[in-house]
Parts: C-alpha cells; structure tokens; sequence
C-alpha cells in the first residue's frame, strides 16, 4: 500500500496525538536528566551508578531498533505501534513506582523496547494519519526537535511539584492516548513492508553523523544539569530553565536550518556546537546565564546537525526499517556520551570530595574557636565523609550546623 497516496487530513488529529508520543520516547533523556538528582538522593548509588537510568534506556533503543529491522516485514506498523504503546505505558508506571535502583534500571529496559518499537512504526503511521509523504516525515522529523524542547522544562515542572516519580507516571496516559491513534482506519491499513530492505543512498554517513549529533546533545543535557542542580544547587524548575536554552535555541534555528545548504548548515552546526561543550565544560563558578548562553550555542548547533543529517538518513523513503535505523545510530549517540561522560564526571566528584575535605580541615585549624569545639567538628566532618557514598558531594553544611547547635552556634559564646 502507498501510504503517501492516503487522502490529506484523513486523520490529522491521531496523527497529532501519536507525534506527542514520538516526541515522548525521542526526548526521554531531556525529560529524565531534570530528575537524575533527585533519584540519586532518594534511591543513593554514585553518579555512574545513576546515570544508569538514561544510559539503559537508551541502550536498549538503539539494540532494539536494529534488531526490529527483519520483523518490519512480518508485522504491520500498527500492530507493532499499538504493542509498544501499551508495553510503553505499562513500564513507565512500574518506573514511577520503583523503590531501588535495580528495579528502576529494569523497568527502563522495557521502557526502551516499547520505544523501539513506537518510534519505528511511527513514520509509516504518521505518513498515512496525515495523508502526505513529506507532511508524515516532517512530523516524524520535528516529533524528536519539539519534544527536547519542552522535555526539561516538564521534567523540572513535574519534579519540583511533585517528585521524579512523576516524570514517569505523566507518560502513562500519553502513551494510552496515542494508542486510540494506532487504532485509527488510516493508520490499520498500512500493510508490513514488501521485499527486501532497500539502502538509501548517503544514510550510512548521515546516521553516523547522528551518532555523533545526539552525543553531544546528551553530553550537554547530562553536564548541565549535573552542574546547575547538582553542583550550583539550583531547584529542578530553575534548573529547568537554563536547562530549556538548547532545545529552545535548536528550536529556533529550524528557518536557517531548512534555507542553508544541507552539508553547509551541517558543517556549521558542528563547529558550534562543540563550542557550546567547550563553554558549558569551562564554566565554574555559579553563574547560570553563562551556562544558559552555552547550552544555547550547543542547541543552535543541535538544531543546525539534526535537521539535515535525519534528512539525508531517511531519503525519500517512509518504511519502518529506515526509521528504525535512524532511531538506532540517534539512540547509540545517547549511549556513548552517557558512558564516556558519567565516569569522568563521578571522578571529579571524587576529587572534589578529597578536596572538600583538605580545605574544611583547613578551615578549622584556621578558625578562631575553643580547642574541644575543633575536636568536635573535625569528627563531626570526618563522619559526613565516611557516609557520603562515592561519587557523592558530601553535604558539608550539616556538620558546622549540629556542632554549631550543641555550642550555642559555633565561634559563639564560647570564642
């Protein structure tokens, strides 16, 4: 069956609510990043140990991705949508009811296949619901650019009014809803691919150029809110907003992105944004508009990579095999920068943790305080070093507070 034949408008409302689940399962990782830190509060662990929780998901996208190619000609792209929707809903609420980590890490696993399976039977679906080949792919296209947009901004909403747990649990009905979509007459009349998978001319060099595009976007969203919510202990919500200048900055570009030449505007993408990490990395000292205005350079770079490179990685083509393909080499991006970020990162903390500790001795020999108050709060600091699990930034504070209670307040009427 011709899907780009299929009357315009013959289902744009479906067509609307399965792209909401499109952007969903493309833009997880944005979604997610706002409530890593309070995950790794909640259910402990190390940073590398919490990165987990994006690196397994996307993980399991991009090795499912690939092995769906051979069951595009077995199952039709509507039956396949409609098993992972409801696969997808099913174990996003068994992620937002996790109580340990482990158990977390294995729902997202399956949180991963039902994603596989949405995102490559969705560009058929979507070219039949709207009843145009180049309307079905655009959607499909932007579904990814549109849902990293809003993603941060809804992680960090849905984390400081209610918890993470929430992040997951507001899936559940999207996900339900678009299978009402799924189940739409356009959509049923898709028919499995035909023959045997065709190779588009030049996909290879753009899904690598993908790998290497969602790489850096996951580098950026993991180093950023790592450093704004983390480390500058900024709220999810305020988080969230300096988190929301990528997407909104790849957003923006979308108009140049189309006019520019496709490998100029690639190009050009490229230099910033690996200038926007190189910014986002050298940045120190709390200063959020500063990280704000480099996660902005990363996204205008992101917007200017993506839209060529998921261009050229589709060709003309709408079969779910193709856009299995490219969901596999976006998905392997995520991975390869969540697994070479995540060990530096927790080593860092590691050293800022010895750190941590050298310079708050040294801040009490240096203070002017009783010899049996130095004593105390040595100990009292000793003691949050040694519970502080690796990896973690050891909450300091709390020890100068306690010893701090016991003497009146420390330096005071004792000095």
């Amino acid at each position: 069956m011709d899907v780009g034949r299929l009357r315009a408008g013959s289902g744009v409302v479906p067509a609307a609510l399965l792209a909401v689940a499109v952007g969903l399962a493309f833009a997880d990782t944005s979604i997610v990043m706002l409530g890593l830190p309070e995950m790794y509060a909640e259910l402990g662990g190390s940073v590398l140990e919490i990165s987990l929780v994006a690196t397994t998901y996307n993980l399991v996208v991009a090795i499912a991705a690939f092995a769906l190619l051979p069951l595009t000609r077995l199952i039709a792209p509507a039956a396949m949508a409609t098993v992972g929707l409801g696969l997808f809903a099913a174990t996003s609420f068994a992620a937002g009811s996790a109580g340990a980590l482990e158990s977390l890490l294995i729902w997202r696993g399956f949180q991963g296949v039902g994603a596989a399976l949405i995102l490559a039977a969705a560009l058929p679906l979507l070219v039949a619901l709207t009843g145009s080949t180049k309307r079905g792919r655009a959607w499909w296209a932007w579904a990814g650019i549109v849902g990293a947009a809003v993603g941060p901004a809804l992680g960090g909403l849905l984390t400081e009014v209610f918890d993470w747990r929430a992040i997951f649990l507001a899936q559940v009905p999207v996900a339900l809803i678009a299978m009402c979509a799924v189940a739409w007459p356009a959509a049923r009349q898709v028919a499995v691919e035909r023959g045997s998978h065709k190779r588009v001319p030049g996909a290879a060099t753009a899904n690598l150029g993908l790998v290497f595009a969602f790489g850096g976007l996951a580098g950026a969203l993991f180093l950023g809110v790592l450093l704004v919510v983390t480390v500058w202990g900024l709220g999810p919500l305020a988080g969230a907003v300096v988190v929301s200048a990528l997407p909104v900055a790849a957003l923006a570009v979308r108009p140049i992105a189309l006019a520019v030449p496709r490998w100029g505007g690639a190009a050009a993408g490229a230099v910033l944004l690996s200038a926007g990490l190189l910014a986002l990395a050298t940045t120190h000292s709390p200063q959020p508009a500063l990280a704000a205005a480099a996660l902005a350079v990363c996204g205008a770079g992101f917007g200017l990579l993506a839209v060529p490179l998921t261009s050229a990685s589709l060709g003309s083509s709408v079969r779910a095999s193709i856009g299995s393909i490219s969901v596999g080499a976006r998905h392997a991006g995520l991975v390869v920068a969540l697994v070479a970020v995540a060990p530096i990162l927790a080593v860092d903390l590691e050293r800022g943790a010895e750190s941590a500790a050298r310079e708050s001795a040294a801040v009490v020999l240096d203070a002017e305080l009783p010899l049996d108050t130095k004593l105390d709060l040595a100990q009292t600091l000793a003691g949050v070093l040694d519970e502080t699990p690796e990896g973690q930034v050891p909450e300091l504070d709390a020890a100068f507070l306690q010893v701090g209670e016991g003497d009146g307040g420390v330096g005071g009427t004792q000095t």
